[in-house]
């Protein structure tokens, strides 16, 4: 299992983003619910390795967090709170937050637990950095595009009033296609780790 331990940046100087975060992450399924952990950080149980991943893209997207991964084991029966969840996992996750706010220029996360794990980070730090580079009017046309959908450029283009050939370069210029591809690959990874990570 993924256990996310999510921390705000620079907290003592902002206002507390943790309700915010919440609602951003709700749509995204979890085993235990998102919630406040302590102070400014919340915590989520997954057991969906592209569930991370889009989690993660999502925190990245909004900006403002420290993300951290634990991928292991959590005691059962299963607790009701993330709060109460005992087992490596959530000692991984409390490794990897602290871990985060130590990556420098990089995008903000860390992955602990078994084998794999330092793979798992690698590539999606590489995927974080395309996400904390892009403008808020490449977002505009990222956000309509579909992937694998014939059509969707010129679709988009419409809908912007631009055209077919801005929209083209605005998702090359953004890596929006090498994401898609990549995407698939993180939670691959991430799956790899979790397997590992179960007691033969």
């Amino acid at each position: 299992m993924f256990v996310l331990t999510i921390d705000q940046i620079g907290s003592r100087s902002s206002t507390d983003r943790i309700p915010g975060l919440l609602a951003l992450l709700r749509p995204v399924p979890t085993v235990l619910p998102w919630e406040r952990s302590v102070g400014d950080e919340a915590q989520g149980v997954l057991a969906g390795s592209s569930d991370v991943v889009q989690a993660v893209l999502l925190c990245l997207r909004a900006g403002g967090w420290y993300i951290g991964i634990g991928v292991g084991e959590i005691d059962t029966p299963l607790p009701a709170s993330p709060r109460e969840g005992r087992g490596s996992a959530f000692v991984h996750a409390r490794a990897a937050v602290d871990r985060a706010k130590k990556t420098g220029e990089r995008a903000p996360l860390a992955v602990e637990g078994p084998d794999g794990a330092a793979e798992a980070e690698g590539v999606l730090a590489l995927l974080g950095r395309h996400v904390l580079a892009r403008s808020e009017a490449e977002w505009r046309i990222l956000d309509l595009l579909e992937p694998g959908v014939r059509g969707t450029q010129t679709a988009v283009a419409r809908t912007l009033g631009i055209t077919p050939q801005a929209v083209s370069k605005a998702a090359a210029r953004a890596a929006w296609h090498e994401e898609q591809a990549v995407r698939p690959a993180a939670a691959r990874l991430l799956t790899w780790v979790d397997r590992d990570a179960v007691t033969p």
